[in-house]
């Protein structure tokens, strides 16, 4: 299925009566409803705020190993509906399967997620679509666990095929071999990618899973703004060091107050004439040294071209190895000195690279 242009999704700020949206939309709330009391307490604390549009609570709980907690299931949506009834918030849970869907519509809840494990499977992704066929309910689609925009954007598209129109996606980050601060990898690039894709696609950032530590929540939290991504969602207990899971990553509703009261909103667009016209100036700076740069790339390409067919002329093999490594060493050395990062200079080498080696084996085949 080809990707559709999304063109005709509903704005955030007519999902839900009674928000009066200002970006961000903030979604709080646990990690897992535990209990009638945890529930309730949570979501007092949080309406007093005045700063929360959407209650969150998650009562079902994907787990890596078995016999860890997996959420209380169906009986949570009934607190869920409780909180909407006393506290006036709307209500929000993620679902991982057709029967999630029919017991949370059920319950009245009024926005759904689906989580990252679910969007990589296409399979599952179908289902939950052809159940939400006729359903008008916000729908939010998480990256998938693997830095994959195609699946992520596949996911959204079968969502968005069964006729949902107040359709978003979540930014949790994705998973990355070994430790780092972060719990997940934020991959800043693939979402505004998506947004690039989708301009009237929301996209929501979840700082607690980029994070997976509390202490780091603030900082995430307002890096998210300064990418202009539509809202937040944070997950917020009322005694998080007694949560039942992900316990560091949750905050307590004043401590979540406290960071969105401290973030910095920056306007996307300014009237002021002279920051334009300066602006503009340095973008023409900036789309000149990109031209420069296409066609310095184009006559490496073109003398690669010629390298390969010196090596088929006297029987050399088109890879050399040693001289590949030789210009990675030097290139990483070359470009800290010029303040470029180990990691930039390896990728953007990588596919230099990769490309050259491409251009020497087609310019051969040609002439066989």
């Amino acid at each position: 299925m080809a990707a559709n242009e999304l063109n005709d999704l509903i704005p955030m700020s007519e999902w839900l009566p009674g928000i009066t949206l200002e970006r961000p939309l903030i979604i709080g709330g646990p990690c897992s409803a535990e209990s009638a009391e945890q529930v309730m307490q949570t979501a007092k604390e949080i309406k007093a705020l005045n700063k929360v549009d959407i209650f969150r609570a998650g009562v079902w709980k994907p787990r890596t190993f078995p016999n860890n907690f997996e959420g209380v299931g169906s009986i949570g949506l009934s607190w869920l509906r409780e909180v909407k009834q006393k506290t006036g918030l709307p209500v929000a849970t993620e679902v991982g399967s057709v029967q999630h869907v029919y017991e949370a519509i059920k319950y009245g809840v009024d926005l759904i997620w689906i989580g990252a494990r679910t969007t990589a499977n296409p399979f599952a992704m179908q289902e939950i679509a052809d159940a939400l066929k006729g359903v008008n309910i916000p729908v939010l689609v998480k990256n998938p666990l693997s830095p994959d925009l195609e699946l992520w954007d596949g996911g959204i598209n079968r969502i968005y095929a069964a006729g949902i129109r107040k359709l978003g996606a979540i930014h949790r980050g994705f998973s990355s071999w070994g430790k780092t601060e972060l719990r997940n990898t934020p991959h800043w690039q693939i979402p505004i990618e998506l947004k690039r894709l989708h301009p009237n696609l929301p996209i929501i950032g979840d700082p607690s899973h980029i994070c997976g530590n509390r202490t780091m929540i603030e900082e995430i939290a307002q890096r998210a703004m300064d990418f202009s991504l539509d809202g937040l969602m944070i997950e917020s207990h009322c005694n998080p060091d007694a949560a039942w899971s992900d316990a560091k990553q949750q905050v307590t509703p004043l401590r979540l107050g406290e960071i969105l009261g401290n973030l910095k909103m920056k306007a996307e667009t300014t009237d002021n004439p002279q920051f334009n016209r300066t602006l503009e100036e340095l973008r023409l700076q900036i789309d000149s040294f990109d031209d420069q740069l296409l066609s310095i790339l184009e006559n490496r390409m073109k003398i690669a071209e010629k390298i390969g067919m010196y090596k088929k002329e006297n029987n050399i093999s088109i890879l050399q190895s040693t001289r590949w490594s030789d210009i990675i060493i030097k290139m990483i050395n070359k470009g800290a000195n010029k303040g470029l990062s180990d990691k930039f200079i390896s990728e953007i080498f990588q596919s230099i690279h990769e490309e050259s080696i491409n251009h020497q084996i087609n310019i051969t085949k040609k002439k066989e």
